[in-house]
């Protein structure tokens, strides 16, 4: 599972892409003073980052890295300055909740049908087309039956040629294997 950054509102994580980007990701400090200030650099209500808890390098300033190396380092003692905190969320009662209708389905689902079309669904008899029932069912020519069989023969028969070939290359190294290794054998020692 690739890692993800903690910030609030932020979407990164740990794939081919955001390296590409040259964004990394760093895990919260080991030392209790620091990661605390880290945690409270967050905003984040009730969060205490464990172990594998990462913020990535958008929350951090140009300067805050040690690039001297191969690997992109945090310096001492940084704490992560650039979040995206929203204004002030609108807290929504649990009662709008349940009655707020977002998508284009569930606000037709919401709408109900008039009589007249739901009349007319419950009029019409189920029809079954015999051909169409299962997907398993037979062709109903002869023709394409025979040509459906003689496709899976065809193939079947390159198959068996390419196991056989297979067989045959595995043998031939399997000799010289064992050729070169009594030539090595049996040689006298100098």
């Amino acid at each position: 599972m690739p890692a993800h950054c903690t910030a609030i509102g932020c979407r990164q994580r740990r794939t081919t892409e955001s390296k590409t980007q040259g964004i990394t990701f760093h895990k919260f400090p080991r030392d209790d003073e620091l990661r605390r200030e880290w945690e409270k650099a967050m905003r984040r209500k009730d969060f205490t980052a464990n172990d594998k808890s990462m913020l990535c390098s958008q929350h951090f300033r140009s300067w805050d890295f040690d690039r001297t190396g191969q690997i992109c380092r945090i310096r001492t003692g940084v704490i992560p300055s650039l979040f995206n905190f929203p204004d002030r969320p609108r807290q929504i009662p649990p009662e709008e909740k349940r009655t707020i209708r977002t998508s284009k389905t569930s606000i037709k689902a919401k709408e109900s049908l008039p009589l007249p079309i739901l009349q007319k669904v419950r009029k019409k008899k189920p029809r079954f087309n015999i051909a169409l029932d299962h997907n398993y069912s037979l062709p109903s020519s002869p023709a394409a039956l025979k040509a459906k069989f003689s496709a899976a023969a065809a193939r079947l028969w390159s198959l068996e040629k390419q196991k056989r070939n297979a067989l045959v290359r595995e043998r031939r190294a399997r000799t010289t294997l064992m050729a070169v290794l009594h030539k090595t054998l049996c040689e006298p020692c100098v």
